[in-house]
């Protein structure tokens, strides 16, 4: 009696527990069901999702006091398919609890994909074993019932009796009122969304180079219109997840491509010599958030203006996420720029809203990945796009001029593959491959081995580290300048002349071709400095040639340290001396004027360029006498030097901010060479040689 009575006891709590778990289970199985079919980022399937995790949370409370009472319940029933099919939905309920948990706290990354597809499987196996469970509990029953209404009559013997008379009508119920909710929160949405707006941030756009609203830049948009300043900035909502992403953002020269006090000076003066519409022309790459808002117009304001939004984001964070494709290889921010797909609140400036559409973004990725990981993020093309730069007439007044072009020379280098080079690379380097690394790291993105693309786009620009005092990505850059990518090499001055000595000497030692390297004194030597590109995948220097500065610093000292020769030296006002052996580009005006002020829009061509292609070398000749103070052996050292911005242009265009910057050593070759007097010349009396010749003729 005891027993009979505890047994109901226990089957109306479970009755109670079930009133309401049933339609919760249903409505997850149908909620994920729509959701793994369809791949629709629609507001429903979105409001969708959120309504799931908010059930699936409610649905785990009541599972946990039902599988325990329900457990305890049927313990004692010897039925062998019911309880392998019991302890099958018991596992099942973990896993799927678990992994649900996990989404819902912690979301999911990279590494933590593989939950989601164990989420959903293990979800669908669940319902799967619980259709078994059923049948087989159905199957069982069915001959008791034949017997008891046979023997009694009896009219309230249930075959699922934890399920209540009206159990399947609160189901359809709770299903038809679950969807109809998440269906109005949908509609509701859609009516108070905030529509992105495609209309120029000026009033009055002048269009000052065509219909296209970004020329003379090359940039497009998927729509032909302008962007929202929603659609492409916001840098700091993504540094809400990408924490580690955005520390080195934040250093890099792509965000402060706008506020690099050099490009403020040269896109301030452009604006007060052609107009702010002209500044379109360098914004695309440098501020494309004023670019494609429709800011450069009269009364806009460009990327150079201080305390605007492309000022202190630069090259924002969706400036490259949203590049669908490169539109043409010519540069001058030759890309297509299609805005992300909204998730909900995109746009919102409260945090609620926004921290709420930033968790949905978590734990549904899907979307996030596809609009940010485009595959022409890891082409070489995106960075053509900008890294490649040609002026016309439009802007100089001239006609076409070719400028930097830095996927050129990468194509015709060793690493795209794509080259003839006798030693060209068994494996394909990219741009990214170079200066975005794989770097140990923490981020949502990051892969299997927890690795993710550096985003401080290192190069060789150590003006703004050191201007900044950021010593990290100062140390950094000159690290990646330091790492072997150009090598020096002194050619030894052996001699052509033959030698005596009053040693013999054996076959052996005869058979060395190679002769000794040594210098007389007083005597003029020549030797030559190579310098060979084997580790930049395009021609070194790149960049802005006219305003860097590379050379070799080439010295020879006696063995008291005395100089018996230098070139390329700094003067007292740390300029490099006039005849040093540079590699840079001096750019002229159509008048033959000198163009020092990268003041590009005067620029008609160059008269002089010198670089080292990928794969190539370069030999320097250097000229000097050894002096008769020498004391051996001679020293030779020559350096490859590099420094952000040559010394007249760093004056003018930093100004008051001007500091001494610094010069990196990026090679070095050093040799001694051992110092010879010369033979003395035995001089013969012209009678004596008179004789000699009157011998040998009588001979």
């Amino acid at each position: 009696m005891n027993n009979t009575t505890s047994t109901s006891q226990l089957l109306m709590r479970e009755k109670r527990q079930n009133r309401w778990l049933y339609s919760m289970l249903v409505v997850l199985l149908l909620s994920g069901l729509y959701s793994y079919i369809s791949s629709s980022h629609s507001v429903f399937s979105q409001w969708l999702v959120l309504a799931h995790g908010f059930i699936g949370t409610a649905s785990l409370l009541l599972l946990v006091p039902f599988i325990i009472n329900h457990f305890y319940r049927t313990l004692g029933q010897r039925r062998a398919g019911l309880f392998t099919s019991g302890i099958f939905l018991f596992v099942l309920s973990i896993v799927m609890g678990f992994t649900g948990v996990y989404i819902i706290v912690a979301g999911l990354t990279e590494q933590t994909a593989w939950l989601l597809n164990i989420h959903i499987a293990s979800g669908f196996s669940l319902f799967g074993v619980l259709i078994f469970h059923v049948i087989s509990h159905y199957i069982w029953l069915a001959p008791k019932r034949r017997a008891s209404l046979a023997r009694s009559k009896e009219q309230n013997f249930r075959y699922f009796p934890s399920l209540e008379e009206q159990s399947f009508l609160r189901i359809g119920t709770f299903a038809l009122g679950f969807f109809t909710i998440t269906f109005s929160l949908s509609l509701i949405y859609l009516a108070f969304e905030i529509e992105p707006s495609n209309q120029p941030a000026v009033t009055d756009y002048q269009y000052n180079y065509g219909p296209h609203p970004f020329r003379p830049s090359q940039t497009d948009t998927a729509s032909g219109t302008f962007i929202d300043k929603n659609q492409i900035a916001g840098s700091q909502n993504c540094a809400n997840c990408h924490k580690e992403i955005a520390e080195q953002w934040y250093s890099s020269i792509h965000k402060q491509a706008a506020s690099d006090p050099t490009y403020v000076k040269n896109i301030t003066l452009l604006s007060e010599n052609k107009g702010i519409e002209a500044t379109r022309y360098c914004e695309g790459c440098h501020a494309p958030v004023a670019l494609l808002t429709g800011q450069l117009s009269e009364g806009g304001t460009h990327g150079g203006i201080k305390n605007t939004t492309a000022f202190h984001e630069g090259i924002s964070c969706l400036s490259c996420h949203n590049i669908e494709s490169a539109t043409h290889l010519k540069g001058v921010a030759s890309y297509r720029y299609e805005p992300h797909k909204p998730y909900l609140f995109d746009g919102y400036e409260s945090k609620f809203f926004s921290a709420l559409r930033e968790y949905l973004i978590r734990i549904n990725p899907s979307q996030h990945k596809t609009d940010m990981a485009k595959e022409i993020l890891i082409e070489p093309e995106l960075c053509a796009t900008c890294h490649v730069q040609f002026m016309d007439k439009e802007m100089n007044n001239w006609g076409w001029v070719k400028m930097q072009d830095e996927y050129t020379a990468w194509l015709e280098s060793p690493y795209s593959m794509q080259s003839e080079q006798v030693f060209a690379h068994s494996k394909k380097t990219r741009c990214q491959d170079c200066h975005m690394p794989l770097v140990k790291g923490n981020d949502p993105s990051a892969n299997s081995e927890g690795e993710f693309r550096s985003h401080r786009f290192i190069g060789a620009n150590t003006m703004l580290p050191s201007l900044n005092g950021d010593k990290e990505q100062l140390a950094q850059t000159q690290k990646f300048l330091q790492s072997n990518k150009v090598r020096l090499t002194i050619n030894p001055p052996n001699r052509k002349d033959a030698t005596q000595s009053d040693k013999q000497i054996t076959e052996d030692i005869r058979a060395i071709t190679e002769t000794p390297a040594y210098f007389y004194l007083n005597e003029t030597v020549k030797l030559n400095v190579v310098a060979a590109n084997i580790g930049v995948g395009h021609n070194f220097p790149a960049g802005t040639l006219d305003i860097n500065e590379a050379w070799i610093a080439f010295t020879a000292l006696d063995a008291t340290g005395k100089v018996i020769y230098q070139s390329g030296f700094l003067e007292d006002d740390l300029s490099v001396e006039t005849n040093a052996y540079f590699y840079r580009s001096l750019p002229i005006d159509r008048f033959g004027k000198l163009v020092w002020k990268h003041d590009l829009f005067n620029r008609v061509g160059e008269t002089y360029k010198n670089f080292i292609p990928a794969g190539g070398s370069d030999i320097v000749e250097y000229t000097f006498d050894v002096p008769s103070w020498a004391k051996g052996p001679i020293t030779l050292n020559a350096v490859l030097k590099y420094r952000k911005l040559n010394q007249r242009y760093a004056k003018w265009a930093l100004g008051e901010d001007y500091q001494d910057l610094p010069i990196t050593d990026m090679a070095r070759a050093t040799i001694l060479v051992p110092l010879r007097e010369q033979p003395p010349v035995r001089m013969e009396s012209a009678s004596s040689s008179f004789l000699n010749n009157t011998e040998i003729e009588a001979n």
